[in-house]
């Protein structure tokens, strides 16, 4: 199926003629699924792959907390334009497999400059080395570490979770766990869901996408997934695919994704059910956006980082 490049429908001319560059130039790479994960990592971390190689901050500092399975390693980036009001805990995407807590630091320094909030990214273990729990014990471990730091560290206790992708399904994992292990449903006050995965058995719209690699396909989806349950685990289950949790009680969030993404429906269904449940779910849906287009050179993801920088300065202290 992929993107239908013959029905424009209300995508600007930039997003569409981006898009056929994108696959056109996928298309032209080796198999990634030839090479080791821990190869694809470093050709990822060259700019090698779907996503530009973004220069690292100076400023960022790195921070290494106890959890679970070792030590985690958290980069910080303070607002330098402005005083500090908070933080924002990052969770990167990447298929559980890929990512790295340092590959997007532009964009990370924006939101802190933009908002007051100083941006903490947790560089949580990755499968199939690491596979299921530790990533998300890891991004739990983060979470409880900002409820025992934060206030003393980033000045008020305003603290947002957030992430792209894999990282939005372990932001909302996180989420459901404080609620459910440790009586912190409003640790945060708001959440950011950036193109997320949150059906792991694949929404309609991940199973019939296909082949065409518009920055990922169908089958890059089922080796995420085989690679994030090595050891076992039920696809179904809620701290897996959180969109069969119970939802009640969460936060205020911004779902956002775009029309040209095989995961769609993840977070058509995840907005929708999350605003059932009796919280309040911002959605946006940008035409043409291919998966987490805000890492892109485009007007559309200029649009959406402003609307996203925009819901975090409204968040109010956390309870």
């Amino acid at each position: 199926m992929g993107f239908d490049f013959s029905h424009r429908g209300k995508a600007s001319v930039e997003t569409l003629d981006f898009n056929r560059e994108l696959v056109h130039r996928l298309t032209l790479l080796p198999d990634q699924w030839s090479f080791a994960p821990s190869v694809i990592r470093e050709k990822r971390a060259e700019g090698l792959g779907p996503f530009p190689c973004p220069p690292r901050d100076p400023h960022a500092e790195v921070r290494r907390i106890p959890g679970p399975h070792g030590d985690i390693p958290l980069r910080i980036l303070r607002p330098r334009s402005r005083a500090c009001e908070g933080a924002y805990l990052h969770i990167h995407g990447g298929g559980w497999t890929l990512g790295a807590a340092d590959e997007q630091d532009p964009r990370l320094r924006e939101i802190t400059e933009n908002t007051g909030l100083a941006v903490v990214s947790c560089d949580y273990r990755l499968a199939p080395e690491h596979p299921y729990p530790q990533g998300p014990d890891d991004c739990e471990a983060a979470a409880l570490w900002l409820h025992e730091n934060g206030v003393r560290e980033f000045g008020t206790p305003r603290f947002a979770i957030g992430g792209e992708s894999a990282g939005a399904n372990l932001a909302a994992s996180v989420l459901m766990r404080l609620r459910d292990r440790h009586g912190l449903g409003r640790l945060f006050s708001a959440a950011v869901f950036v193109c997320g995965c949150f059906d792991l058995r694949l929404t309609p719209s991940a199973r019939n996408w296909g082949r065409q690699k518009l920055v990922l396909n169908t089958r890059d989806l089922t080796m995420f997934v085989r690679h994030y349950l090595a050891r076992g685990g039920d696809p179904a289950a809620a701290d897996i695919s959180p969109l069969m949790g119970d939802l009640g009680g969460l936060v205020p969030a911004h779902f956002v994704v775009g029309d040209a993404d095989p995961l769609l429906d993840d977070t058509l269904f995840m907005a929708a059910r999350w605003r059932a449940a009796g919280n309040r779910a911002d959605l946006a849906v940008h035409p043409g956006g291919c998966h987490v287009f805000q890492h892109f050179p485009l007007a559309i993801a200029e649009d959406s980082n402003r609307a996203i920088d925009a819901f975090l300065l409204e968040i109010p202290p956390s309870d």
